[in-house]
């Protein structure tokens, strides 16, 4: 299996703080309005019907669901997919969960979905491009695939684990290892090996003065990268 039982631990663990905007993920929360803009900015998710790779207790899943996708969502922590339809049942808000590998779920479900997403989930797998040609079989032709995750650079480790986890202590100690973090360029060789192709690519920062989150052209740190695959 693609994945890290120390990482799946380490979110189990806190799954039952995942929809407090003031846990350990509020980052999650404060950029998930930016990163589903984004994406339905680019996908119109309306009546689309849309699979989120590693969607943990749901924040994004259930927002695009708002925005009327027939949403998807798939996890190994079986912990966080409790929580996230518990989520779902006290907001009304219909979404499908389900304890899947994303290979497996690409194994059944091929070509079946118009919107694939996979946001900071690819630098906490041992094998990234396994995850990235899961979404490319479970989209359909035409379909578009998002991922946004940590690029690997100095400023990246300064930003993302120094003053993340442990000056601004945003996020728990030992949340991400650097030497997942993976490049742009490292990113879209994955893509285009998974035979889709880039159509766009956007940064997001923080301010540590403001505490605001906003998308730019800065890839340098955190980074969300848009797909297709061809007809």
């Amino acid at each position: 299996m693609n994945a890290d039982p120390l990482e799946i631990q380490k979110f189990s663990e806190l799954a039952h703080r995942w929809w407090d905007p003031t846990s350990e993920f509020k980052p999650l929360h404060e950029i998930n309005p930016l990163r589903l803009e984004w994406i339905n900015a680019r996908a119109a998710l309306s009546g689309k019907k849309v699979i989120d790779i590693g969607c943990g207790g749901g924040i994004l899943t259930e927002s695009m669901a708002r925005k009327g996708a027939d949403a998807t969502g798939i996890d190994l922590s079986d912990k966080a997919l409790k929580v996230a339809d518990l989520h779902s049942l006290e907001s009304g808000v219909q979404v499908r969960y389900e304890l899947i590998a994303a290979e497996d779920m690409a194994a059944r479900e091929a070509g079946q979905y118009d919107v694939v997403t996979c946001m900071e989930m690819l630098e906490h797998v041992p094998d990234p491009g396994a995850i990235v040609k899961a979404a490319a079989t479970l989209v359909k032709p035409g379909g578009q695939v998002f991922f946004s995750t940590i690029n690997r650079n100095p400023k990246a480790y300064l930003y993302a684990v120094v003053g993340a986890e442990y000056l601004l202590r945003m996020l728990p100690k030992g949340t991400h290892d650097y030497g997942k973090f993976i490049t742009p360029s490292e990113l879209a060789q994955f893509v285009r090996a998974a035979g889709l192709q880039v159509d766009g690519l956007k940064g997001m920062t923080y301010n540590p003065l403001t505490k605001i989150y906003s998308l730019n052209q800065d890839t340098s740190v955190n980074y969300l990268v848009a797909c297709s695959r061809p007809l």
